[in-house]
């Protein structure tokens, strides 16, 4: 399951890899197993910069057989359509997407007990904050014990982290600058993700060709 990254797209800094983890905690799990693999959509977050933590649901399969193989947990950053129109010579050149995506792999320890119990409170606190109405997951006694039965909470032990920053690095220093101003004036939010991304994450504007 290697990822391709030409390396114009390469990211050396580890710590934009983790930035991207932390901006965009919806990922994809996909673990080996037979006959097919397994996928499952989920939230994951760093308890480390060398462990993530999520839960299944108890009646997905793939929690059995994460814990038996290795697993990739994709994480989808910003991206965007990017059209030739903003190149100096759109006649010479092709449309393209740009985006940001990282991969962790690893294995999957599931956990039980009083450490399942501070995953789901991590998840909680996470994505509810800490302000006064937010909730917490304060049930007690049996119905606690009912809804932690239903799922499997795990460790991702992360062994290797790649990513893939395609924001338009391989183009003139105005040709970024014409992406980024296109992608601003869309009205989608993930195209103006994507030019925000793009004015954090490629080269300065040095290249006096291209002013």
């Amino acid at each position: 399951m290697a990822l391709y990254v030409p390396p114009s797209f390469a990211v050396a800094d580890r710590s934009d890899l983790l930035a991207l983890i932390d901006a965009h905690p919806f990922a994809t799990v996909v673990s080996e197993a037979s006959p097919e693999l397994m996928v499952t959509h989920l939230p994951l977050i760093r308890e480390s910069g060398r462990s993530l933590i999520g839960h299944f649901a108890r009646a997905n399969p793939h929690a059995a057989s994460a814990a038996t193989g290795r697993s990739l947990a994709i994480f989808h950053g910003p991206h965007a359509y990017v059209s030739p129109t903003c190149y100096a010579e759109p006649e010479r050149a092709v449309p393209t997407w740009n985006f940001a995506t990282v991969h962790a792999s690893g294995r999957v320890e599931t956990l039980a007990g009083a450490d399942a119990e501070r995953v789901v409170d991590a998840l909680v606190e996470r994505f509810e904050g800490t302000g006064p109405g937010a909730w917490r997951f304060a049930m007690t006694g049996r119905e606690r014990e009912a809804m932690l039965s239903g799922i499997v909470a795990f460790r991702f032990h992360v062994d290797a982290l790649v990513g893939k920053f395609k924001l338009s690095q391989n183009r003139p220093a105005g040709d970024r600058r014409r992406v980024i101003a296109a992608l601003e004036a869309d009205s989608h939010h993930e195209s103006r993700a994507t030019a925000a991304w793009m004015r954090a994450h490629t080269p300065p504007d040095d290249d006096p060709r291209a002013r």
